[in-house]
């Protein structure tokens, strides 16, 4: 594992959202599952109860890729750092509407969009010996 960027990436990142998700619902007492406006976690990014099991479900995803192999923990980068990369574009756009069900603000988009960077980041260029898919015979 020590010599795997990307499982290295996975285990830290899957961490920090399995605790965010977590620490998220400190914050998040009496607003609604998918209210547009959640919680401050941090005093800056905001958070409803889905976009805590949102953090949760990534957070495990990471972990257990990471803890799995480098094939997975390379797939499993590279499709979330995809997801978050499209997310925190998209997210701009949601502000403020009643799409935005994960009570988005412009510092989770940012944030997003640096995840998407590093998980992207590593995923593609680490490692690229590994696939990602089986080839077929």
């Amino acid at each position: 594992m020590r010599t795997s960027p990307n499982r290295l990436v996975a285990i830290i990142f899957g961490a920090v959202y399995v605790l965010v998700g977590l620490l998220g619902f400190a914050v998040t007492g009496g607003v609604g599952f998918i209210a547009t406006d959640g919680g401050l976690l941090l005093g800056i990014f905001e958070v409803n109860p889905l976009h805590n099991i949102a953090h949760l479900l990534i957070g495990a995803a990471l972990l257990i890729a990471g803890l799995s192999s480098v094939r997975a923990a390379k797939g499993v980068n590279i499709t979330i750092g995809a997801v978050y990369l499209l997310l925190g574009i998209v997210g701009f756009f949601l502000v403020g509407t009643a799409a935005n069900i994960l009570a988005l603000n412009t510092a989770d988009h940012f944030l997003h969009l640096a995840s998407a960077i590093v998980l992207l980041g590593v995923g593609l260029g680490a490692e690229r010996g590994v696939e990602t898919r089986r080839a077929t015979v």
